[in-house]
């Protein structure tokens, strides 16, 4: 889930996508004041401004359909239609290179585990302080994970995704950005990724700093600049500031629950949570040095006791009038997933109403949102806009 434009904030305020927020009931379970959400048609000129709305985002690739985080699951989500692909969730490797792994633990998303050379690389570590069990990426270098393939991630809601288990292994970020160039001059379309930068102030204690390797590789592929398109994003607020200091991309503070603490504010003692951060003068903070916030979608409507869509929040306005865009994350098709009233049955792996879902969380005025189903995501916009 973001870059940056400029270091002049006149020049931001400038290139931001600007969206009346509006909200609407939806399907009965949201309720709000009347008005029309807008929703922008593609423009010319570069940047963000160029991308539709609501953008729809290929979380970790078409992730509902493929293994997640790989070329498999990004190109299909391209072929699906996506205005923007997930490329990377950024880790990384013992000697350097960033890959592309939802997170630093791979037990979950590869076949380490089957390989008895590796069993000795198993151990236990706090990240973020939470203490994990499993292989970490940076206990192996490129070449050693070359040798892994990547599987389902969540195969008790996703059976059918395990038939790709084995497919395909797992790609560096260079790697993508050589892919995103193919695939912009094969389709004659310019192609979008969103990498998130994972963990940094974990990496950066161990010698592995993140925002001045992905700076690097971006400066080499010239998408470094204000309208390249590459959105940076990070959970720790921190770490985009200093992106801020080394490229001109885009950036997106990503937003968890409002209770939590950005892991960067922990290690520095800073007691703000996110509820602080979305509060007038915590997004006026963040608009200074990036362009935009990715916050849960619990924190755009919350849900009751019941998991039932409550009201909006104020959040889409208050970050719309400092010039913030938000693209928030995540809708899955799967009823586990879904807010209660939109579940159907209680089979894990069934899908429940999403697009009354999408209507829904369209009509608050949301610029865009993640999803791992991207081609229903493009038909929850179609028909939003045709109401």
């Amino acid at each position: 889930m973001g870059t940056q434009e400029s270091n002049e904030e006149t020049s931001r305020t400038g290139r931001r996508a600007l969206l009346g927020a509006a909200v609407l009931g939806a399907g009965g379970a949201v309720l709000g004041v009347t008005g029309t959400a807008r929703a922008d048609a593609p423009r010319h000129g570069g940047g963000v401004k160029s991308l539709p709305k609501p953008t729809i985002v290929g979380h970790r690739g078409a992730s509902g359909y493929r293994p997640e985080h790989t070329l498999g699951s990004y190109q299909l989500a391209l072929d699906m239609g996506a205005d923007i692909v997930e490329a990377g969730d950024l880790v990384p490797t013992k000697d350097g290179h960033l890959v592309c792994r939802h997170e630093p633990e791979i037990g979950g998303t590869t076949d380490v585990a089957d390989h008895p050379e590796f069993a000795d690389r198993k151990k236990t570590k706090l990240l973020d302080g939470v203490s994990t069990t499993g292989w970490f990426t940076e206990d192996f270098t490129l070449a050693e994970l070359k040798t892994l393939r990547a599987i389902e991630r969540i195969p008790a809601n996703r059976p059918h995704n395990t038939l790709y288990d084995g497919r395909w292994e797992i790609p560096t970020f260079e790697e993508v950005l050589k892919w995103q160039d193919e695939q912009t001059r094969k389709r004659g379309k310019q192609v979008w990724i969103y990498p998130e930068l994972k963990h940094p102030t974990y990496f950066r204690k161990q010698g592995l700093p993140l925002e001045e390797r992905v700076a690097k590789l971006l400066r080499k592929y010239r998408r470094d600049r204000r309208t390249s398109p590459v959105i940076l994003q990070s959970f720790e607020p921190t770490s985009i500031e200093r992106l801020n200091k080394l490229v001109d991309n885009p950036l997106v503070v990503l937003l968890s629950s409002a209770d939590s603490r950005p892991w960067d504010f922990v290690e520095t003692g800073d007691p703000r949570t996110v509820a602080d951060l979305i509060k007038p003068a915590g997004l006026r903070e963040i608009a200074s040095y990036a362009q935009g916030i990715g916050p849960t979608l619990d924190l755009v409507i919350p849900r009751d006791a019941q998991g039932n869509l409550t009201r909006p929040t104020t959040l889409v306005s208050d970050a719309h009038k400092v010039g913030l865009i938000l693209h928030p994350w995540t809708l899955r098709n799967e009823n586990p997933f879904l807010p209660a009233n939109f579940r159907k049955g209680t089979d894990a792996d069934a899908y429940g109403d999403v697009f009354g879902a999408y209507r829904a969380y369209f009509a608050t005025g949301i610029d865009g949102v993640f999803t791992d189903q991207p081609d229903t995501g493009l038909l929850a916009r179609e028909a939003f806009l045709a109401d």
